[in-house]
């Protein structure tokens, strides 16, 4: 074995264990609080395109996410979902650093919908 190989299977660990962290895997079910609010952190035309019921948008990617954290209420959990999971990732660390401590990242929304149980809308 070459160290090139080495290294190549080394990054696709590497990658593997970055896509886990980014949303949630397997086929995890999350009860949400009656309170729960759901936040969709993906562009407004993506959220026209399909969304999960009840859920907020709140774009991560121009600002509105950030706009709207003094506001929210920080004694209620969040669940927060995008297409991929990278930007909820981002949002969840956003919303962290901001004080909030009952934050999850349900990552892209179809596993979102399925771990949820919420339809998506269209």
């Amino acid at each position: 074995m070459t160290s090139t190989t080495s290294l190549a299977g080394f990054a696709g660990i590497a990658l593997a264990a970055a896509i886990t962290g980014c949303a949630p895997t397997g086929a995890t079910s999350i009860a949400l609080p009656d309170d729960a609010v759901v936040i969709d952190v993906r562009t407004a035309s993506e959220f026209a395109s399909g969304h999960l019921e009840s859920a907020t948008l709140l774009d991560v990617s121009n600002g509105d996410l950030a706009a709207a954290l003094p506001s929210l209420d920080r004694d209620v959990a969040y669940f927060v979902h995008c297409r991929s999971g990278s930007r909820s990732a981002q949002a969840v660390a956003l919303m962290r650093e901001a004080g909030f401590t009952d934050v999850t990242d349900l990552g892209a929304l179809e596993s979102a919908s399925a771990a949820t149980g919420l339809s998506i809308e269209r």
